[in-house]
């Protein structure tokens, strides 16, 4: 695929069961699609909002705190940002 300039393709995978820590600034100015599986966001305040393949998400600003994969299959997240400017 190729990559417009001044943006960025990142792609990131949760095993079955899994979990990752949600950093603010890993996330920061990007648009994330769920390409494959399925993922939870757990908020601060403990409640979980589930999202599931062609999901687009939009995660700077939110109050989360992990990134939960539910399913039986591993989610991938293919995150889209500009490049950082020089």
């Amino acid at each position: 695929m190729a990559v417009p300039l001044g943006f960025e393709i990142r792609a990131v995978g949760v095993e079955p069961g899994g979990h990752r820590i949600y950093h603010r600034a890993e996330w920061s100015d990007a648009l994330v699609l769920v390409r494959r599986g399925e993922i939870e966001l757990e908020c601060l305040s403990g409640t979980r909002h589930r999202f599931g393949r062609g999901d687009l998400l939009w995660l700077t600003g939110l109050p989360v705190r992990a990134l939960h994969n539910p399913g039986p299959e591993p989610a991938l997240l293919v995150a889209v940002a500009r490049a950082p400017k020089l």
